[in-house]
């Protein structure tokens, strides 16, 4: 009886029961997501999509939305909102670095053009700082002029793509719970079929 007990307990919290609200462990991805965005400083680098990822896989492999029913008020209805959001703010995470870098991802040549050019400023900035070491070791200087001005770009790029990240995750929420609609709908549907089909050819067996 214990086991058998257990097994369903399992199975109601890998499941989600129709009624039931939205998953703890849910909950707890959402939290640790948003807290990697907040304790991200600087330039958004590749752990973020290590991160993002692995809370993907987590939410992918122990959460199940319940039965599909109508209705925007309807339980299924609120987890499927909870786990839209908590999704798109995963795939934001992950995409981060990647917006960062790639310019057919995040294309905003104005902003990558005055990054740049802050890029730029920093080498000359750096280069008249450090004035007295042009003589003595000019690696030295451009190795220092290269490193301000990559960082300077980078923290740029970034403050940018921050401001960017809830419209993509938005979006990909949006997406998201479009999919997870339809394909909840689409199974209500051809359950219910299914078993519709059966009736008749129950009823019309002879009898032995």
């Amino acid at each position: 009886m214990d086991d058998l007990g257990l097994r369903r307990a399992r199975k109601d919290v890998g499941t989600g029961a129709p009624g039931a609200a939205p998953q703890p462990g849910v909950i707890g991805i959402a939290l640790a997501a948003v807290l990697t965005a907040a304790l991200a400083q600087g330039s958004w680098q590749w752990f973020a999509t290590y991160l993002g990822v692995t809370l993907l896989a987590l939410v992918l492999c122990f959460y199940r939305l319940p039965s599909w029913a109508p209705g925007l008020r309807s339980a299924y209805a609120v987890n499927l909102m909870t786990y839209a959001v908590v999704v798109g703010l995963c795939i934001a995470i992950t995409l981060a670095p990647m917006m960062q870098r790639w310019s057919w991802l995040f294309p905003m040549p104005g902003t990558r053009a005055q990054c740049r050019e802050l890029g730029r400023y920093e080498r000359l900035r750096v280069e008249a700082t450090l004035a007295g070491l042009a003589g003595r070791d000019p690696v030295a200087l451009a190795h220092a002029q290269q490193s301000q001005s990559h960082t300077v770009m980078a923290d740029c790029l970034a403050s940018t793509t921050t401001l960017w990240l809830p419209v993509y995750g938005l979006g990909a929420a949006v997406l998201v719970a479009l999919g997870a609609w339809s394909l909840g709908r689409s199974r209500t549907r051809g359950g219910a079929g299914s078993t519709g089909n059966e009736a008749p050819g129950r009823s019309s067996r002879p009898l032995s």
